[in-house]
């Protein structure tokens, strides 16, 4: 008995079902973003590329489609970008243009972004990453283009922190130590709490290029948190790291509303139309489970809710 193997790339008249997304992702390309009067970063950048499908059409015929997202890739990340998110915007209009079937086209960026620092007391010269985040959706009716950065840090639960402060003051209390003198420790020395690593994750998202510096929005995330953390730490580093968490404890919910202050302070020259992403994730320390917590809102939201504070 013999079996015949279904034409695959027969059309099919009874398709109906349209699909919102049909693509590429892991395509790995090259990136250099130029800087003025400094050496360009050059990224190892990760793509995702999607159209709309419409009902009626079978597929996007992936293998000569494959060479055309490659193409106009590979002419997108030739020269160099001052922005990568402008690069996405580009890219995701040429795909348009490209596909006369569909109507929306997205591309997505993914990389790592080293940057040198010093460390916070003995001033040494190190490293640090942020993982970029750039994406674009080009329409008919326009480009809407989002940058931002996931990064990592520290923080200190509050909880934690209260219970041992309360601790410290019976003990004290027992040794006969004043009211004033136990306050006065106590505020220039934080009681310790449970700590975890964080990751906080902000992008910002307009019509057309949002201008905004990605450097900006890693600081904002990065002091969003407790405290910031380094690749290289000696003794003096490490105690400025654990003193300045403990005298900023933070829940997640905390870090992310820290994100929306700092976001509303630093662009107050955008738009209300702008979208915040804002996302804070815990590995607890002490717990089984991880702490979570985001928002996303118009920057107009943002700016009505903290006017009324």
């Amino acid at each position: 008995m013999s079996h015949q193997l279904p034409d695959v790339q027969a059309g099919r008249p009874d398709v109906t079902v349209g699909l919102s997304q049909v693509g590429v992702t892991g395509v790995d390309k090259l990136v250099k973003i130029a800087r003025d009067g400094k050496r360009p970063l050059i990224l190892m950048a990760e793509f995702e590329v999607f159209v709309d499908l419409p009902s009626g059409r079978k597929g996007i015929d992936m293998s000569r489609n494959m060479q055309v997202i490659d193409e106009i890739l590979e002419d997108a990340v030739a020269e160099p970008t001052y922005r990568v998110e402008d690069m996405c915007g580009d890219t995701a209009e040429r795909l348009l243009a490209k596909h006369d079937y569909t109507s929306e086209a997205e591309v997505r960026m993914t990389a790592e972004l080293v940057l040198r620092e010093n460390t916070p007391a003995s001033d040494l010269q190190t490293q640090s990453t942020a993982n970029i985040i750039a994406s674009a959706v080009a329409t008919e009716d326009g480009t809407r283009e989002e940058i931002g950065a996931e990064v990592v840090g520290m923080t200190v639960c509050p909880c934690s922190q209260g219970m041992s402060a309360s601790r410290a003051r019976d003990v004290m209390r027992d040794l006969d130590v004043d009211d004033d003198t136990i306050e006065e420790f106590l505020e220039q020395v934080p009681q310790p709490g449970h700590s975890q690593r964080g990751h906080a994750t902000l992008t910002v998202e307009t019509d057309g290029s949002p201008d905004v510096d990605l450097i900006d929005l890693v600081d904002i995330a990065r002091d969003s948190m407790s405290a910031r953390i380094y690749n290289l730490a000696k003794r003096p580093d490490e105690d400025h790291m654990t003193y300045h968490a403990h005298a900023n404890a933070k829940f997640v919910e905390d870090c992310v509303r820290s994100m929306a202050e700092q976001v509303v302070d630093e662009f107050d020259y955008l738009a209300d139309s702008a979208v915040v992403h804002m996302k804070q994730s815990n590995d607890e320390s002490i717990h089984q489970h991880n702490a979570h917590a985001e928002r996303v809102a118009s920057l107009g939201e943002l700016r009505d809710e903290l006017a009324d504070l």
